[in-house]
This record gives C-alpha cells, sequence and structure tokens, in this order.
C-alpha cells in the first residue's frame, strides 16, 4: 500500500525517477505486484510418446556409437579379445584375427551380433560377447526455447571408478536432459517443463521424438526418468501458454532453475550495482547481498520495480524495515533504497544554498 507523501517525498520521488531513467523506460501507472505464493494446482501428465530412448539405467539400448567412444569388449573364455577399445576417427575398431570393425552409427547390441558372426569363422564354438559402454565421447546437443542461453551445448560423460581404481569395476554418468538443461544455463520464468521436447539424432533422417514432463520429477513419485543423450540430439523448452503458471517458488528450488539471475540494488545500500543472487531470494535477501543498508537508508519505501518481457513495467513500494519479506526476485529486477527525509532535507538544502550558506543559516537559527 502506497502512504501519503510530504513534499521531501515529492523530492525523492525525482531523485528516483532520475535514478531509474538511466536504467529503465519510462513506468507505467502504478501497479501491485502479486506475491508469489504456493500453488495448489495439478497439472496433466504427458507421457512418454517413444519408449525406445534409454534412461539413465540403460546406457545401451538405442544409444549410437561413434568416433570417440569407448567400449569394454568381453568374449567369454577368449581373454585374447578382452579389453577396451576407442572408436577410432574413421568409425572402426580393431580386433585381432578379424581386423578392423566398424562400430559408428551401430548401437551396441548390433556390434555384438556383429562380432559374434565375425569371430564365429575363427573360433570352435559360438562366441558368447559383452560390450559397455566406458566412456561416451563428447555430445554436441542443441538446447532451444525457454532456457537461459539457448544454442548448443557440448556435454561429456563421466567414467566413475570402483575401490582403489580398478578400471574392471566402473560405472558410466552418461550426459542426460537435465545436464543438458543446466549447461544452456536453466529454465527461464516462463518455461513450460511439462511439456519438454527431445528430438533423436538418426542417422537415416527419421529422426524419433519424445515428450517429457519434467514437473512431474518435483514432487510426484511417478516422475519421468532422466533420457540419455546421443551426439546430435535436440531439446526444445516451450513457453508457458497465456494464462498458465506454474509454482515458481517450487521451481526456482529445482535442479532445472539456473544458478543464479541477476538483479540490480541501488541507492543506500553498501555495494550498489548488478548482482548475481539464488533464483529463490527475496528483496531483503537481496540488500543484504548487497552490502546492507546504508545507514541513511529508508526501509520503509524501498522502490520495486520488475520489467517484463512484453515491455511493461510493475512497481510497488515495499515495507522491508523488519529486513523481511514474501516476494522472490527473478531476473532483470531492479531494487531502490532511498534515503531518510532527513538526509534528503540536508541534500535538498545543500544543492539550493550550498554547504557554506547552509551551515551559516542552520547556526543563525541558535544566535537569533
Amino acid at each position: 500500500m502506497l502512504r501519503r507523501r510530504s513534499f521531501w517525498g515529492i523530492h525523492l520521488s525525482v531523485s528516483v525517477a532520475i535514478v531509474l531513467g538511466a536504467i529503465l523506460p519510462p513506468f507505467p501507472a502504478m501497479a501491485q505486484l502479486p506475491k508469489f505464493e504456493e500453488a495448489d494446482e495439478q497439472f496433466p501428465t504427458f507421457e512418454d510418446t517413444n519408449r525406445q530412448f534409454p534412461t539413465t539405467g540403460n546406457t545401451e539400448f538405442t544409444y549410437l556409437l561413434g568416433p570417440g567412444d569407448e567400449i569394454q569388449i568381453t568374449v567369454f573364455d577368449h581373454e585374447e579379445f578382452n579389453g577396451r577399445k576407442v572408436v577410432l576417427p574413421d568409425g572402426t575398431i580393431t580386433l585381432p584375427l578379424i581386423g578392423r570393425v566398424r562400430a559408428t552409427d551401430r548401437t551396441i547390441p548390433e556390434l555384438i551380433n556383429n562380432l559374434e558372426t565375425r569371430l564365429d569363422s575363427w573360433l570352435k564354438r559360438r562366441p558368447t560377447v559383452t560390450i559397455s559402454l566406458a566412456k561416451t565421447r563428447p555430445l554436441l546437443i542443441n538446447v532451444a526455447g525457454e532456457v537461459q542461453r539457448p544454442g548448443p551445448v557440448q556435454l561429456s560423460s563421466e567414467t566413475l571408478f570402483g575401490n582403489n581404481f580398478n578400471t574392471d569395476n566402473f560405472t558410466v554418468r552418461a550426459p542426460t536432459v537435465n545436464g543438458a538443461i543446466l549447461a544452456a544455463g536453466g529454465v527461464t520464468r516462463n518455461a513450460d517443463i511439462r511439456q519438454v521436447m527431445l528430438k533423436r539424432y538418426s542417422p537415416t533422417g527419421n529422426s524419433p521424438t519424445v515428450t517429457i514432463n519434467l514437473w512431474n520429477a518435483l514432487f510426484s513419485q511417478n516422475s519421468p526418468r532422466d533420457l540419455l543423450l546421443q551426439d546430435g540430439d535436440s531439446i526444445f523448452i516451450p513457453s508457458l501458454g497465456e494464462g498458465e503458471t506454474l509454482n515458481r517458488r517450487l521451481l526456482t528450488r529445482s535442479s532445472f532453475a539456473p544458478t543464479t539471475v541477476r538483479v540490480r540494488v541501488v541507492g543506500e545500500v553498501k555495494k550498489p550495482g548488478e548482482l548475481e543472487v539464488p533464483p529463490n531470494s527475496s528483496l531483503s535477501s537481496a540488500v543484504a547481498i548487497a552490502g546492507g543498508p546504508t545507514d541513511k537508508a529508508e526501509l520503509g519505501e524501498v522502490l520495486f520495480v520488475r520489467l517484463h518481457e512484453d515491455g511493461t513495467v510493475e512497481e510497488e513500494f515495499v515495507d522491508l524495515s523488519n529486513m523481511t519479506d514474501t516476494y522472490q526476485v527473478e531476473e532483470g529486477d531492479v531494487i531502490l533504497v532511498p534515503k531518510t527525509n532527513t538526509y534528503n532535507i540536508l541534500d535538498l538544502a545543500t544543492d539550493i544554498g550550498g554547504p557554506l550558506n547552509f551551515l551559516a543559516n542552520f547556526l543563525r537559527l541558535f544566535t537569533d
């Protein structure tokens, strides 16, 4: 609620306008900014439309091998074939007896079948081959839509070793959808994470698409498993429809959110300027991160300004006297902490008469 303003309050408003004029377009009529309360609404579930996509528990179902991938090959009862192989730039691996074998654009089951067929003519019994993916090559994934930094991102896998770094005891943490979103800076406040679309690379050009409901992962037991990626995949995060909302507090605490957002804290704080703060910060938290208020600060009338993507601006005076509030900052917000009326009087008098004249007139009050 706005309070009645005195003459000095008008002077403060003029000062505020001068400061904000350098960083924001002219404001429209004053409007109340909504507080971000917890939402109870439920949203529809979007099931996977293509069940062939591998998850973090299945690294080899449809993953297509390529140059730079590292695989572990084991041929039962024939140790001479066992070991790790890196797919060469020409897309092949080399084994004793059979020589070069094409691995690129093949799944692991396809490569197993090929090796068993090739080795069958050299061995007395039909060989049993097992292959596991030890490390994936760096992947180039395109992430578009409602993320902070849309565009291509490069992801690499991690090979996690067991005790004493025994190379026979390892697991692979391969690049996933969640990892690609984080590499693109996290989702924006307008992201509809209920309908994230993943388009799989296919060497034939017949690319399947799956729709993933990441919103369910935040509060549901039936959350989707994190899908593995391969080189050339594309991820698109659509915008919320008109009138649609998601619980922003829950979203900003999630692993899909950016680690920080940029806000501007100006006026009577110890370290004014643009700051990076956690996305779930309140206004008082942002003021604290800016070094806290100075001894000249009027915390009862802090101006909160938000510039929307459509160009409209909302502003509200907020009482931060107790340094607590229920607001939540967003990327691009501006917080202006004004001076108290006492310091505004001194500043105005100094501007009009100069410091020496003001001091002489002030002392004359006690001598007349």
